[in-house]
Formats: C-alpha cells, structure tokens, sequence
C-alpha cells in the first residue's frame, strides 16, 4: 500500500509516550500512528453501527406500556390456564 507523509502537532508529553512505546514494540513512530489512526476510525465504525442498532430497536416500550403488558399477561394466563 502507498504511504503519504505528513505532519502533525501533539503535545510533547504525549509524543514522548509514543516515542517511547514504539521503542518498546521495537516499530517506527509513524506504525504506531497508523495503528493507532486505524483502532480509532475502526471504534467510530462500531459507534455508528451500534447506534444504528439502538435505532433500530428504539421502540422499547416505556413504563406505561410495560405495565400494561403485565396486566395483559396474567389476564391471558388466568383465561388459558385450565385449557391445558
């Protein structure tokens, strides 16, 4: 894959935390950037997709309904229950 250089600006604590680990990993400044560029797009794909989801299911019945769904079930276990 084709590399593009470019700059950015960062607090010098946090370039020294990862000058350090990239030492420690035994890899280059610019692999930890790309990893850690990836994990962070990677993690807002899941964010929106998980936000989607919430979407989808967002018709979660509120305290009302839930109530009611109580009240209709033991209703329909009380209509049902000698029939079995």
């Amino acid at each position: 894959m084709r590399s593009v250089k470019t700059a950015i600006s960062i607090e010098k604590p946090l370039f020294e935390e990862i000058d350090n680990l990239a030492d420690e990993m035994n890899m280059s400044r610019s692999r930890v950037f790309s990893l850690a560029a990836k994990e962070f797009i990677q993690r807002h794909k899941n964010k929106d997709l998980l936000d989607a989801i919430n979407s989808a299911y967002g018709d979660v019945t509120d305290e009302k309904e839930a109530s009611l769904k109580t009240v209709m079930r033991s209703r329909h276990r009380n209509m049902v229950r000698d029939q079995w």
